[in-house]
């Protein structure tokens, strides 16, 4: 199949599945999409949506988590992991907001990476569902499909947020990021992964994956 076949099959699968694509993560203005947003670094989705309403019934806007003690933060943020640094970093931004935007979240990716605890792929993210503005968040489920698919050489997300932009059009993005995401953890995952069952990678999957499916599955005969 050939790579534009490919990317089209692709695009139609994914609209047929999943036509709607909520926000995985609970929120309701940009300034908590982008709490939630760090707090899910390496933490899933789900996680976080168990912490945040008690993070965010003890302040949900820039001005009273910069009044709030960051230990106090930490204590409620712990089941997502990393919670010293998270509650730094949530905390430190809290102020920024207040001393440099006017307590409102930076509309650039510039402004949003300059922030604690904010990288590229947070900074996406926040520009994508937040603002709306074209992005392509590259996550581990992404990271991994789009080797799996052949559309990247898989050797770091950096190269594989390229790839992507460069194979599909500009105003699908924000869509199919979650698109490949929702899939991923569908149809796709990084474990027990079987590629004949799966919707996509059944149809022209890599000849190594299927292979070494098919090794592990006589080792266990």
């Amino acid at each position: 199949m050939a790579k534009k076949d490919t990317v089209n099959f692709i695009v139609d699968k994914l609209e047929e599945l999943y036509p709607e694509t909520p926000i995985p993560l609970e929120h309701k203005d940009p300034y908590t999409l982008l709490v939630a947003v760090l707090l899910s670094a390496q933490c899933t989705d789900a996680r976080v949506n168990t912490v945040t309403p008690s993070l965010f019934d003890l302040a949900d806007n820039p001005y009273d988590m910069a009044q709030q003690n960051v230990d106090d933060i930490a204590k409620i943020i712990r089941p997502c992991g990393l919670s010293p640094r998270k509650s730094k970093a949530i905390h430190q931004l809290s102020q920024i907001l207040l001393q440099q935007y006017q307590g409102e979240v930076p509309q650039t990716f510039e402004a949003l990476e300059a922030l604690p605890g904010v990288g590229h792929k947070t900074a996406s993210v926040v520009m994508s569902q937040a603002f709306g503005y074209p992005a392509f968040p590259v996550d581990t489920h992404i990271h991994r499909l789009a080797w799996r698919w052949k559309l990247s050489t898989g050797k770091n997300v950096e190269q594989t947020e390229k790839d992507l932009k460069r194979l599909f059009p500009k105003e699908i993005w924000n869509k199919l990021h979650l698109q490949i995401i929702f899939f991923g953890r569908e149809y796709c995952p990084a474990r027990g992964h079987n590629p004949y069952d799966c919707p996509i990678c059944s149809k022209y999957g890599r000849r190594t994956m299927f292979a070494e499916f098919d090794k592990k599955q006589l080792k266990k005969k």
